[in-house]
């Protein structure tokens, strides 16, 4: 597994790369935002660990230019506690965070959670596909199409939209979204939810005020709604 630490910390870089070689990984580095986006137009990385104080370009912003163009999971740190922040973080489009300083072998356990839920199955000869409405999901390439046009959704955002569109009228509480989509190795709360179902409906809903496909049933949770 090849994965990109993104830090202007030249020493916490060297720390995480020795402890991730450990467990044979292959790390490459970047000191600032600028140098990340180069390493990753050149790169294929299976993961990024990104620092949110960078130089010139802060994290959050990188995150953002990354997710305009990738679908790479994304962990974020943070030396900052509060959790208007963290969500932040999850709003452009970061996949999970952890609040420095923090126990390595967590970070490795939500890495190897991360990398468990967004591996792509590349060698099967045939595709999976599923017809809901009006999408097209490829649950092997982990591909959504909406009237034709491709969504570039994040592993948890696919994740959702794949639990909720095949479970049809089935309404999930944020606890069980939370277990199934996250698993037991997250360690976040039940607004991380929510923050991803809001931007999943921006990606894939027509109408902000008339939600037509994602519902909420007021008091406990989401669904989805088909029309067949």
């Amino acid at each position: 597994m090849r994965v990109l630490i993104v830090d202007n910390d030249f020493l916490s870089i060297k720390g995480l790369k020795h402890s991730l070689e450990q467990d044979n990984y292959e790390v490459d580095s970047a000191l600032d935002g600028n140098e990340a986006l180069r390493k990753i137009d050149l790169n294929e990385y299976d993961i990024i660990v990104l620092d949110i104080i960078l130089p010139e370009m802060d994290g959050l912003e990188v995150c953002q230019k990354i997710r305009e163009k990738f679908s790479v999971p994304i962990l974020i740190l943070t030396s900052n506690s509060e959790d208007m922040n963290k969500i932040l973080g999850l709003e452009y489009g970061a996949d999970d965070y952890m609040t420095k300083p923090f126990n390595i072998l967590e970070l490795k356990a939500r890495m190897k959670a991360i990398l468990r839920r967004t591996k792509l199955n590349n060698n099967k000869p045939n595709e999976q596909t599923i017809l809901v409405d009006d999408f097209i999901i490829n649950a092997l390439g982990r591909k959504v199409s909406v009237h034709g046009q491709e969504i570039n959704l994040t592993a948890k955002e696919f994740d959702l939209l794949l639990l909720l569109a095949t479970n049809p009228g089935k309404v999930f509480s944020r606890e069980e979204l939370l277990e199934v989509i996250w698993g037991y190795e997250y360690f976040g709360d039940l607004r991380t939810v929510d923050v991803h179902v809001r931007r999943l409906r921006e990606k894939i809903e027509s109408k902000t005020d008339n939600y037509e496909y994602i519902l909420t049933k007021w008091g406990v949770g989401y669904y989805f709604r088909s029309r067949r």
